[in-house]
């Protein structure tokens, strides 16, 4: 069916009053009946996402009953004739709440009895909530940090974790087969209420989230009398509840919440792009940390699943980037469960591949097991349900990935922004008890471990050819693989999409499940990783580096982002 073919039949069909008026807006513009029709809304590992408004590839009332059609069609064919239920939450978003009563309308048509929080939440508690209550499935509606236009929709098993590629792909086959408008069951959300199909997820759930969250403390008592200020912004978004409830119940008793940002707007009328990396997002939580002396800031993205902190020492600022907290993290949670006489027998943690090797050396010095995986929470979900398996699951100490996402334990199996704040408070209190600051203590990391420097570019490929420009990029640098970039040779490369690492022209298997990611080892130098975005147009560049001095690793870094340009994307600058 043509987009123009589509549009008539939207046009014929839908009933929907907002999305009427978006296509009588449409009509006559055949760039924008393309660029809305064109296409369908594909279902991957993290579910769906996009700009939110008429039409089949774009996110509205019709294509997430669509998604949802497709995986309740999933969950029966894989039942067994077993009762099933599904948990639903919802972030701040525009249409967040109404996408979510409409997803748990679908899965209560389907047979499959709903479960919904009545107020948004932290994605983290959604993942809890399907574990908690048994459920088969669960569906978060939320963008996470994408920009106010969007919305999404991410898909858990009923392991917590997110959805795995080969169950993603069931999902997306049985969603194109169901027609948008005829080919799904669904029910007033009222009916279900009152038939008993869709439930409130009860508070006591609720409760026991922030109750598991609170247990991992790694120094109990640590931030009662250490007088840490504390500012914190939940940058319009699900977080300001929860993170203020363990905040004050671990004792952090300061706490300055920026007041622009501290109740839900799906709007985002301060951060157009309420990402906590961006510096933007941050802009008035460190305008006012600074003006109430803080010693720290805290931000959590919109489904607060993710967590950025900045210190501050003598009425300046430090962002402290992902890889930087995952290495503090790591060392104090583990020096602490060392001091207390709790460390596992096989320690574990684990690492998204390309986050910081530096974690690698911090976990060797204390004599514990670092996994590497594929950029995904999900797959550090797998390794501690691996672990679980093996009745091994409190081996498991700390999860992470450099885009700020952190885990601790296996009460949910995605990051958790409620716990890594608290522990990040925490853990800045204790310092600050002991006379010194997060800044000192990652200092103290670089002399003892030497200087790495990370970073990722994100180069954008917007538009109907993004996808096949980073593609074409892709299959080039297969094909002609790079020997080095600038002075610093390739010693090995690394096609993680067929699963092999290629050293002195041996080949050996990764281990993982396939991806398209590309890795260069650099020998001493570092690593080049190359990794197209699976949920947005961008093709990210990955670099890591380590110099016996600041100065020289920064030179370093300098160098390979110029080499990469030219060697990757052909150009230079």
């Amino acid at each position: 069916m043509t987009a123009a073919e589509k549009f008539t039949r939207w046009k014929q069909k839908a009933r929907d009053e907002e999305i009427r008026r978006e296509l009588a807006q449409t009509e006559g513009d055949a760039g924008e009946i393309e660029d809305r029709f064109g296409s369908d809304l594909q279902f991957g590992t993290g579910g769906l996402r996009g700009i939110m408004g008429a039409g089949s590839a774009r996110m509205n009332v019709y294509t997430v009953r669509r998604a949802t059609q497709g995986y309740a069609a999933y969950l029966l064919a894989h039942a067994g004739g077993k009762a099933l239920s599904a948990a639903v939450g919802y972030d701040s978003r525009r249409n967040s709440e109404r996408f979510a009563r409409e997803t748990a309308a679908v899965f209560a048509a389907n047979g499959i009895k709903a479960y919904i929080y009545p107020e948004l939440m932290p994605t983290p508690a959604l993942s809890f909530a399907v574990r908690e209550l048994g459920c088969a499935a669960g569906v978060n509606i939320t963008a996470s940090h994408n920009p106010a236009p969007y919305n999404g929709y991410k898909a858990y098993g009923p392991d917590g974790c997110q959805l795995s590629g080969e169950g993603a792909d069931a999902v997306l086959a049985e969603m194109l087969a169901a027609d948008c408008f005829d080919g799904v069951k669904t029910m007033s959300f009222e009916e279900g209420l009152r038939t008993g199909r869709i439930e409130w997820i009860s508070e006591s759930v609720s409760k026991a989230y922030l109750e598991r969250v609170l247990a991992e403390q790694a120094r109990p008592g640590a931030a009662r009398g250490s007088g840490l200020r504390v500012a914190y912004t939940p940058l319009n978004g699900a977080g300001r509840r929860s993170v203020l409830t363990v905040l004050e119940k671990i004792g952090v008793m300061d706490i300055f919440v920026v007041p622009e940002q501290e109740f839900p707007d799906g709007n985002f009328p301060t951060c157009p792009y309420p990402n906590p990396e961006a510096p933007q997002a941050l802009a008035l939580g460190l305008k006012l940390a600074l003006e109430k002396g803080a010693d720290l800031l805290v931000a959590t993205d919109p489904d607060s699943d993710r967590v950025i902190a900045a210190a501050v020492r003598d009425g300046k600022e430090r962002i402290i980037s992902g890889n930087e907290m995952g290495c503090l993290l790591l060392d104090y949670i583990v020096a602490a469960k060392t001091e207390r006489g709790i460390m596992p027998p096989h320690p574990t943690a684990v690492r998204s591949l390309v986050s910081t090797p530096m974690a690698d050396a911090i976990a060797a010095a204390y004599g514990v097991e670092m996994r590497s995986v594929l950029t995904g929470f999900k797959y550090i979900g797998e390794q501690i349900a691996e672990l679980e398996a093996a009745g091994e699951e409190e081996s498991f100490l700390f999860g992470f990935e450099e885009s700020c996402g952190y885990l601790t334990a296996g009460y949910a199996r995605d990051k958790d922004a409620v716990c890594a704040a608290m522990l990040i408070c925490e853990m800045a209190a204790w310092y600050k008890t002991h006379g010194t600051d997060l800044i000192s203590a990652l200092d103290r990391l670089y002399e003892r471990y030497g200087c790495f420097l990370d970073r990722v570019d994100s180069h954008e490929f917007p538009g109907a050819r993004g996808m096949t420009e980073m593609q074409a990029i892709m299959e080039r640098l297969r094909q002609e693989p790079p020997e080095s970039f600038d002075a610093c040779p390739v010693t090995s490369r690394t096609d993680y999409q067929a699963a092999v690492r290629i050293c002195a022209g041996e080949k050996k298997p990764t281990g993982l499940p396939c991806a398209d990611i590309l890795e260069y080892e650099l020998g001493e130098a570092g690593r080049v990783i190359v990794r197209p975005s699976g949920t947005e147009p961008k093709l990210k560049i990955y670099y890591a580096v380590r110099g016996k001095t600041r100065e020289q690793a920064q030179v370093l870094l300098k160098t390979l982002r110029a080499a990469a340009q030219s060697t990757i994307l052909g150009k230079e600058g």
